[in-house]
């Protein structure tokens, strides 16, 4: 299939970021949202990003008013007739498969469903759908305009020419896909989980957050800390991906850190609350 129209369901942080990868790669694109507020609040995100970038002298005025022109924020109706569809809502099981049912239901027969989940089963939310063939897993990274990769996961009863029009889409997106397996965390979190947890016990034995990221990041050559990057992803997020994998895989390595338990209890939920492992 030659997609040429996405449509990205959640507008929050990993959503607008999809959005604007779309968008600044001439995809025509609807990003919708449980209420319009909540999609047109995301545009603006978009918008502000993209001013960013022309201040930064990273793009021009032109080519930010053609890009903000592909995009509309709308309802998920409204975008029934694109190609692809990109879900990008919370990390629940239930909350996920019930939207794949109403976008099944929604859209075009031969339109492709895609989720942006960190730990979910493809196959359990193609299940949720009369169209299984065409689900397919297309995990993008925080933040999205940024991060090259994305993976690429077909379910089991996913086809090949599902798995190849999201190979060919990520490449269009400017990334570089690789194909990942259809199991808890699939790659990158299989092996980026394990070290978050350790992390964040090492502040719970009562190591400062600065001295365990610096220690990583010229120990381990990582741009960024594990706790600067928890931080940035969300700690609700990290939990939720954490809590997923430890009831998929039942490995000890895979128990959600108290601490962690704790601080998103609390509302320290890292850059997106103004206070995580550190202050913004």
């Amino acid at each position: 299939m030659d997609v040429k129209k996405v449509m990205v369901v959640g507008a929050g942080i990993m959503g607008s970021g999809i959005a604007q990868v779309c968008i600044e790669h001439g995809f025509e694109t609807v990003l919708a949202d449980i209420s319009p507020e909540y999609a047109k609040a995301g545009a603006a995100k978009i918008e502000h990003f993209l001013q960013r970038k022309i201040e930064k002298g990273r793009m021009e005025e032109n080519e930010k008013e053609k890009a903000m022109a592909l995009l509309r924020a709308a309802s998920i109706e409204e975008g029934a007739d694109a190609d692809l569809v990109i879900e990008a809502v919370t990390e629940d099981v239930e909350i996920k498969k019930e939207i794949f049912q109403k976008l099944d239901e929604l859209c075009r027969p031969e339109t492709i469903l895609a989720s942006n989940t960190s730990t979910i089963s493809i196959t359990l939310l193609a299940g949720a759908t009369q169209r299984p063939e065409q689900v397919v897993g297309m995990h993008f990274f925080v933040p999205p305009p940024v991060m090259k990769l994305i993976e690429v996961i077909p379910g089991l009863l996913t086809s090949e020419e599902t798995e190849k029009t999201a190979m060919e889409t990520a490449e269009a997106f400017g990334k570089t896909p690789v194909k990942a397996p259809d199991s808890s965390a699939f790659l990158v979190n299989r092996l980026l989980v394990p070290m978050w947890n350790e992390a964040m016990f090492l502040v719970m034995e009562g190591n400062e957050p600065k001295d365990i990221d610096t220690a990583m990041k010229l120990g381990g050559n990582l741009p960024m800390g594990p706790l600067e990057l928890a931080d940035f992803a969300g700690l609700d997020t990290v939990l939720a991906v954490m809590t997923q994998m430890y009831t998929d895989l039942g490995e000890p390595k895979y128990r959600p850190c108290p601490l962690l338990k704790k601080m998103v209890n609390a509302g320290l939920l890292g850059r997106k609350s103004k206070t995580g492992f550190y202050n913004y």
